[in-house]
């Protein structure tokens, strides 16, 4: 997806295309999935990064959630900034059973038009920290979408090896993308 080399090479900073290795993409093809699901992720590299294109296939709900290692306790903390054009919101959350993506948008909207997000899940294969998590994302709705800055940690030491997406109780629509990338270490 161009849009998504885009997206990445404008915030990656000065880490090179040869820096990241394709490790899974999943591609949306009907209209009941509700789980993206990336697992037996290898340990051979120093950060992962998750880019997407996502669309609700309903009205309600909210954006994206991630679990790592299956593990839906609260033991996540989230931070977010929102701005939609004229306003901006910000909040902040403990106890959580996930991390939160951008609001996406949903059956509402015009067809064709997906939401876009990059994870950076830094340091992920390290079993002496928790695992930090921080994502841009957001759509534009002909002129009326939102743009999204997250920050998370997942409060486990444990490697992680499987990430589940999930758009809450609402399936993603056909043609939602996700791809896994390795980042390699310096």
């Amino acid at each position: 997806m161009p849009i998504l080399g885009i997206i990445a090479s404008s915030i990656s900073g000065s880490i090179s295309s040869s820096s990241y290795e394709s490790i899974a993409t999943v591609t949306v093809t009907g209209s009941s999935t509700s789980t993206i699901t990336f697992s037996s992720i290898p340990s051979t590299y120093k950060s992962l990064q998750l880019r997407g294109i996502y669309r609700r296939n309903t009205t309600g709900g909210f954006g994206p959630n991630f679990n790592f290692n299956n593990d839906t306790s609260s033991v996540y903390v989230n931070h977010y900034l929102r701005g939609n054009g004229s306003t901006a919101t910000a909040s902040a959350s403990t106890g959580d059973s996930n991390f939160d993506g951008p609001p996406g948008p949903s059956a509402t909207q015009t067809a064709g038009i997906f939401g876009a997000i990059i994870v950076d899940i830094i340091d992920y294969e390290n079993t002496s920290k928790y695992k930090t998590v921080r994502s841009i994302g957001g759509d534009d709705r002909s002129g009326s979408g939102t743009i999204q800055l997250n920050s998370a940690l997942w409060m486990s030491t444990n490697a992680i090896n499987r990430i589940d997406i999930t758009n809450g109780t609402d399936i993603f629509a056909a043609d939602t993308t996700y791809a896994l990338y390795g980042i390699k270490g310096a």
